[in-house]
C-alpha cells in the first residue's frame, strides 16, 4: 500500500486561541450544524453572507481586527470551546447507531459512487436533485457511524450561474472555483507527490488526482483531471457537470468508474458494498469484473462474485437520465477491456445492450442492473414503472416479479431544518428528539405544541424569506443587472401576510411549471382577491442544452412580469441550496406538478414538510406514500392519461378548484387571535405522519437492512 500524507492547504495565521477555526472549516460537519455556521456569522456578518457561506473563503479574507473583537468576546470564546468540543466528540464517538447495532460489521466497507454530491452552497459541484440527495446520504451516514467510503469529481468550473434576461430567457455563464477556497484536503504519496491514479482513454493514460473531502465521519475522494499532464480536452473531463458531447461524457464515466475502484485500490480501501447511484458510475462493474477475471476464475464465477457486492439505485424513467451510448463509442473506447476480460465484443455488449428505434446502444443502467445482485427505484411508484421500464431484461418473469424493489427518498433533517423550527421540537419533543427522529410515536407530541407558538415561528420564518428576497432584489438592482420591471419580477413586492406558495425545482418540461398559467384570467382572479391575496414564488433552473426547458422559463417569466399579476408572481434566479433552504423554510405551501408518473421521487416538498409547509401536489412519487387527505392536497386523481392534453386540463382545473374551495379560505379562516387554527391542525398532521417517514434517517436504514448487510454477508437474492 502506498504511504499517505495528508496535507491541509489552507494556512490562516488565525490567533491560537482561536485557530481551531480551521480544523472546524475543514470539516463538512459544519454545514449541519446551525450553531457552528453562526459562529463564523458573528465575526462578519456581512462577509459571511457576500461570500456564500463558505467558511474557508471567510477565514482567507476576514480583517484582523474582527477576528480580534471576536477573540476578546468571552462568549464568542465559550461558543466556540462548545462547539470544537462537541464537533471533536461527534467525529470520535464510538458507540453510533451503526456500531451498536452491528457490532461484527464495523471493519466491512460500503463505497457510495455519485456524479455529483450537494453538501452546500459555496460548494457547487451539484446540479439537483440527484447530487443533494448524494449530500444528505453522506451527511446521514456520518450521523449513524456508517463505515462508507464515497467517490465523485470535484468539478473546477462548479455548476453554471442562472440569470434572466429581461425578455425571461436563461442566459448561463460558468463559476470557476478556486480550489484554495474549498475543504479539500490534499493526498501525497511517499515522495511528496500528489496522489493520482490514471485510466486508458484510445491513445492515452488520462491522470487524475485524489482530493479528500471530510463529511462529518466520512470521507469523500473527489478526482481532479485539471493537471499539466493530460490534454486540454482530458483536463474537460472535470470541468463541469454533465457535458452534452457523447464522447467527453463517456470519458467522464469512465473516470468516475473504472478510476473511483483504481482510487481506492490506492488508497488502500476494499469495499464490501459497491453502491452505484444512478448509471454514471456503473463502469466500475466492468473494472471489478476485470481484477476478479485476473485471478484465474471462469467469466460466470467472476460475474456472480462481483454482482454480489453491487448496489444499483436508478432515480428517474426520463431518458435524460439514463445515460446511453452508441456501440461504435463502446467499440471506441472499450475494445481493449474485452480482450482483457476474455470475452468476445458481442459479449461485452452485452452487458449493456438495449434496442432502440434507432437502433441498439449501451445502456448505463443495463449495465448496473445485469451486474448488480440487488437494484432499488426511489419510490413505490417508481418501483412499479422501473420494473416495467426494465422488463426486457427478465423476459421469463412477470413485471411484478422483476427484481427491482424500492427504498424512498428522504432528506438530512438538520440540513434543511429551520433553527427556531428545531428549538420547537426540542422544546415540546424532548431535547433528544434528533436522536429519535425516524420513529413515529415521538411526533405524536406535536401534537402539544400551542398553536400560538407554531404560527409564530411560522410568520418569523415567512418573514426570513421574505427580507432575503427584497434584499437579493434590493443588492442586484443595485449592482445594475436588473431593469426596474425584472425588480418588481424578483420580489420587492413580496410580504409576509399573504398566502405564499412556493415551486421551485429543475425546469423539465415533464415537471410542467406553467400549468397553473392554463387558464391565466381566473389565477389572476385567485392571486388579486384582496380579502385573500395569494403570492407564488418561482426559481429553478433549465440544464444549458434544454432547450424546451428554457422556453417555460421564459414563459413563466412573462407571466410573472405581467403588470395585472400586482407583483404576486415571483421568480428568484439562480436557484441553489441557499435559496431553496429559505423556500422551503419560508413558504406556505409547497406546489409540485410533474407529469404522472414521471417524478421518480422528488424531495422539496419532504423538506417543505419538515419546516411546516403543506404539500399541494400531483400524487406521483414520495407524495403518493405521504398524502393521507388530512396532512395536505392532492392535485388531481391517482390514475394516468393516455393523452397528456387531457390530463393537463384536468390537473389544472384541479389545481384551480382547490385553491378557490379549500386551500386559499383554510388559510385566511382566523380564530379571535388571528391564529388560522384549522391549518395549523393539518401542519401538525403534516408533521406527525410526513417528517419520521421520509427522513434519509429512515432511507438509509432500510438501504442498511435490505441492500448493504445482505451484500456483506454475500446473500443471493430473489434474482
Amino acid at each position: 500500500m502506498t504511504t499517505i500524507v495528508r496535507e491541509y492547504p489552507n494556512s490562516f495565521n488565525l490567533p491560537k486561541r482561536i485557530e481551531g477555526l480551521s480544523r472546524l472549516a475543514h470539516n463538512m460537519w459544519w454545514a449541519w450544524n446551525a450553531n457552528a455556521q453562526r459562529l463564523f456569522r458573528q465575526i462578519d456578518p456581512l462577509l459571511w453572507d457576500a461570500i456564500n457561506h463558505n467558511p474557508i473563503a471567510f477565514l482567507h479574507r476576514v480583517d484582523r481586527t474582527r477576528l480580534n473583537a471576536a477573540f476578546n468576546r468571552p462568549m464568542f470564546l465559550e461558543q466556540y470551546d462548545a462547539i470544537l468540543a462537541e464537533m471533536d466528540a461527534y467525529v470520535t464517538r464510538k458507540d453510533t447507531w451503526y456500531a451498536k447495532n452491528y457490532p461484527k460489521l464495523t471493519n466491512k466497507q460500503i463505497a457510495y459512487f455519485s456524479f455529483e454530491f450537494g453538501l452546500h452552497e459555496s460548494l457547487p459541484v451539484y446540479a439537483g436533485g440527484l447530487g443533494i440527495l448524494s449530500g444528505d446520504h453522506l451527511k446521514e451516514a456520518s450521523d449513524l457511524g456508517l463505515p462508507l467510503t464515497a467517490i465523485g469529481f470535484v468539478y473546477n468550473q462548479g455548476y453554471f450561474v442562472q440569470h434572466l434576461t429581461e425578455d425571461g430567457w436563461q442566459e448561463t455563464r460558468s463559476a470557476l472555483i478556486n480550489y484554495n477556497d474549498l475543504p479539500l484536503i490534499s493526498l501525497l504519496d511517499e515522495n511528496n507527490q500528489p496522489l493520482t491514479i490514471s485510466v486508458s482513454l484510445p491513445g492515452r493514460e488520462v491522470v487524475a488526482r485524489i482530493w479528500e473531502l471530510e463529511v462529518g465521519r466520512i470521507h469523500l475522494y473527489m478526482l481532479d483531471t485539471n493537471l499539466e499532464q493530460n490534454s486540454p480536452v482530458d483536463r474537460q473531463l472535470t470541468e463541469r457537470l454533465y457535458n452534452s458531447d457523447p464522447e467527453i461524457r463517456i470519458s467522464q464515466e469512465i473516470l468516475l468508474g473504472i478510476g473511483g475502484v483504481r482510487a481506492l485500490e490506492t488508497l488502500g480501501i476494499n469495499p464490501d458494498v459497491w453502491h452505484m447511484n444512478e448509471g454514471h458510475s456503473a463502469f466500475l462493474a466492468v473494472e471489478r469484473l476485470r481484477q476478479i477475471k485476473k485471478s484465474g476464475l471462469e467469466l460466470k464465477d467472476a460475474i456472480e462474485k462481483v454482482k454480489i457486492g453491487n448496489v444499483f439505485t436508478t432515480h428517474t424513467p426520463v431518458p435524460a437520465g439514463n445515460d446511453q451510448f452508441p456501440l461504435w463509442l463502446i467499440d471506441k473506447y472499450f475494445s481493449q477491456m474485452w480482450a482483457d476480460l476474455g470475452i468476445t465484443r458481442d459479449q461485452f455488449i452485452d452487458f449493456g445492450r438495449q434496442a432502440q428505434p434507432w437502433g441498439e446502444t449501451f445502456v448505463m443502467p443495463v449495465l448496473a442492473l445485469l451486474l448488480s445482485e440487488r437494484a432499488n427505484a426511489v419510490s413505490e411508484l417508481h418501483g412499479t414503472v422501473s420494473r416495467k421500464m426494465w422488463s426486457f431484461l427478465w423476459p421469463d418473469r412477470k413485471v411484478e416479479n422483476v427484481p427491482i424493489g424500492y427504498v424512498t427518498n428522504g432528506v438530512h433533517t438538520e440540513t434543511w431544518l429551520a433553527r427556531r423550527m428545531g428549538m420547537l421540537f426540542s422544546e415540546y419533543l424532548g431535547n433528544d428528539w434528533i436522536d429519535h427522529l425516524d420513529e413515529p410515536a415521538l411526533w405524536e407530541k406535536v401534537a402539544d405544541i400551542p398553536d400560538c407558538e407554531l404560527w409564530e415561528v411560522r410568520r418569523h420564518l415567512k418573514n426570513k424569506l421574505v427580507n432575503f428576497a427584497n434584499e437579493r432584489t434590493r443588492i442586484q438592482w443595485h449592482n445594475g443587472t436588473l431593469t426596474p420591471s425584472q425588480v418588481v419580477a424578483g420580489g420587492i413586492f413580496l410580504e409576509p401576510y399573504s398566502l405564499t406558495i412556493g415551486f421551485a425545482r429543475r425546469f423539465a418540461t415533464y415537471k410542467r411549471a406553467n400549468l397553473i398559467f392554463r387558464d391565466f384570467d381566473r389565477l389572476l382572479r385567485i392571486i388579486n382577491n384582496s380579502h385573500m391575496p395569494v403570492q407564488i414564488i418561482f426559481a429553478g433552473k433549465a440544464h444549458p442544452a434544454d432547450e424546451p426547458g428554457k422556453l417555460i422559463i421564459q414563459q413563466v417569466y412573462r407571466a410573472v412580469k405581467e403588470s395585472r399579476s400586482g407583483g404576486r408572481l415571483i421568480f428568484l434566479e439562480d436557484y441553489d441550496i441557499n435559496l431553496a433552504r429559505y423556500l422551503v423554510q419560508g413558504v406556505d405551501v409547497w406546489m409540485n406538478t410533474p407529469r404522472r408518473p414521471n417524478e421518480a421521487s422528488g424531495t422539496s416538498g419532504m423538506k417543505a414538510a419538515l419546516n411546516g409547509a403543506l404539500n399541494f401536489s400531483i400524487l406521483d412519487g414520495w407524495w403518493r406514500e405521504g398524502y393521507n387527505g388530512k396532512n395536505g392536497w392532492s392535485i388531481g386523481s391517482d390514475t394516468e392519461y393516455a393523452n397528456p392534453e387531457e390530463q393537463d386540463a384536468a390537473d389544472a382545473q384541479s389545481i384551480y378548484e382547490i385553491l378557490e374551495n379549500q386551500l386559499i379560505p383554510l388559510f385566511y379562516e382566523r380564530n379571535s387571535e388571528n391564529v388560522p387554527v384549522e391549518w395549523l391542525k393539518m401542519v401538525k398532521e403534516n408533521l406527525r405522519t410526513l417528517t419520521p417517514q421520509f427522513s434519509l434517517r429512515r432511507m438509509l436504514k432500510e438501504y442498511i437492512t435490505d441492500y448493504y448487510i445482505p451484500a456483506i454477508e454475500g446473500k443471493k437474492s430473489d434474482r
